[in-house]
């Protein structure tokens, strides 16, 4: 029997719902998710996955549920000495 580990890449639309919430700033959106301009710099771009709790909050400064902020794609990769 093989057995897949699913890796998970995470994406969001940070970007794009600054600009529909009136081109709030990178800093306004960190204040309301009670973080440093930095932190959401590093989501935005993808560089840093957000606790949880974060990710609910970042969805919360938008007014919209966490799934238009986050995108999960699964992709299935076969486990070391399975194949290539």
């Amino acid at each position: 029997m093989s057995t897949k580990m699913e890796k998970l890449e995470i994406t969001n639309n940070i970007r794009t719902l600054r600009f529909f919430a009136g081109e709030m700033t990178q800093q306004e959106l960190a204040e309301r998710a009670g973080v440093s301009r930095q932190t959401i710099i590093a989501v935005e771009a993808g560089k840093y996955s957000p606790s949880l709790e974060l990710a609910f909050r970042i969805a919360e400064a938008f007014g919209v549920p966490i799934t238009e902020v986050f995108t999960v794609e699964r992709q299935t990769k076969p486990q070391k000495g399975e194949g290539k």
